[in-house]
C-alpha cells in the first residue's frame, strides 16, 4: 500500500518506540520519513535501518523544546525535499510523582517537551503545511490527556490534555487551509520502557486495565497515523482517536 507516496513526514522523537514504529510505518507506505530526535545515534540507525528495508529516510536532530531548532528543520526539509505534507508530534516525557513531590523544574520540563513542543511544531511547519495540499498534523496525546489515570502524574496529564484540545484548536483555525489536524489517544503500549515491568505487578495491572487483555504495540499506533495521515481520512479533522484496547470505554 502507497497511500503516501511523495510525502514527506517529519516524525518527533522517532529514535524508539512508536515514533520509530511510525516512521517505519510512513517509509512503507511511500512517505520520507524523516526522523527527529535528540539520540543522534539510534536516530541515525533508525533512518538507517528504513533504507536497508527499501523506504527513503534521513535524521535531524531536534529538541522539540527549541523554537531555532524547529525553525532549523523546517528550512533543512524544504531546501533537502521540496515540501513538506506530514507532521507527527510523537516526542514526549513521562513523571510518576503525585503533584506533592512534583518539583516546579520537573512540571516544566514535562510541559516544555510534551505541551509546548507540539505547540512549537505546529507554529513552525504550519506554513509548509499548508502549501502542500495534503496537510496533516498528527499529535500523539494520550489516554491520561482525557481521564485522571491513577492521581500521579499531574505535569503528564495536564500536558496531555493540552495537546487534545491544542488540536482540535488549529484543527478549527486550519479547516478550510488545507491541513487536517487530530490527536491519538494509546493506551498501554509495550515500549522498550515499559519491556522492564514485564513480569511485575505494574505490568499485570496495566494487563487487567485493560479489556482486550493485552497491552498495545507500537505497530498499532503506528497505523492509526499512517491512516489519519493519509487521504482515507480526508474529511476527518479535529478527532481524538482512542488506540488503547477499550481501556476509556469503560
Amino acid at each position: 500500500m502507497n497511500r503516501l507516496e511523495e510525502r514527506v513526514a517529519v516524525v518527533t522523537g522517532a529514535a524508539s518506540g512508536i515514533g520509530r514504529a511510525t516512521a517505519e510505518r510512513l517509509a512503507r507506505e511511500g512517505a520520507l520519513a524523516v526522523i527527529t530526535d535528540v539520540q543522534d545515534d539510534a536516530g541515525e540507525e533508525t533512518a538507517d535501518a528504513i533504507r536497508k528495508d527499501g523506504g527513503r529516510a534521513a535524521y535531524l536532530h531536534l529538541d522539540v523544546t527549541d523554537e531555532d531548532g524547529w525553525s532549523a528543520v523546517v528550512e533543512s526539509v524544504l531546501a533537502d525535499h521540496g515540501h513538506l505534507d506530514i507532521l507527527v508530534n510523537n516526542a514526549g516525557l513521562g513523571d510518576l510523582a503525585p503533584i506533592e513531590e512534583t518539583t516546579l523544574a520537573d512540571w516544566e520540563r514535562t510541559i516544555a517537551i510534551d505541551q509546548t513542543g507540539v505547540f512549537l511544531g505546529m507554529r513552525a511547519c504550519g506554513e509548509a503545511l499548508k502549501a502542500s495540499g495534503h496537510g496533516a498534523v498528527i499529535n500523539i496525546s494520550s489516554i491520561f490527556g482525557t481521564s485522571g489515570g491513577f492521581g500521579t502524574s499531574p505535569a503528564y496529564h495536564a500536558a496531555k490534555g493540552a495537546v487534545r484540545t491544542l488540536t482540535k484548536n488549529v484543527a478549527l483555525h486550519w479547516a478550510t487551509e488545507g491541513v487536517r489536524v487530530n490527536s491519538i489517544h494509546p493506551g498501554f503500549i509495550r515500549t522498550p520502557i515499559l519491556d522492564q515491568a514485564k513480569g511485575t505487578e505494574v505490568w499485570d495491572a496495566m494487563t487487567a486495565l485493560t479489556p482486550m487483555g493485552r497491552l498495545g504495540e507500537p505497530e498499532e499506533i503506528a497505523a492509526a497515523v499512517a491512516y489519519l495521515a493519509s487521504d482515507d481520512a480526508s474529511f476527518v479533522t479535529g478527532l481524538e482517536l482512542y488506540v488503547d484496547g477499550g481501556f476509556l470505554a469503560r
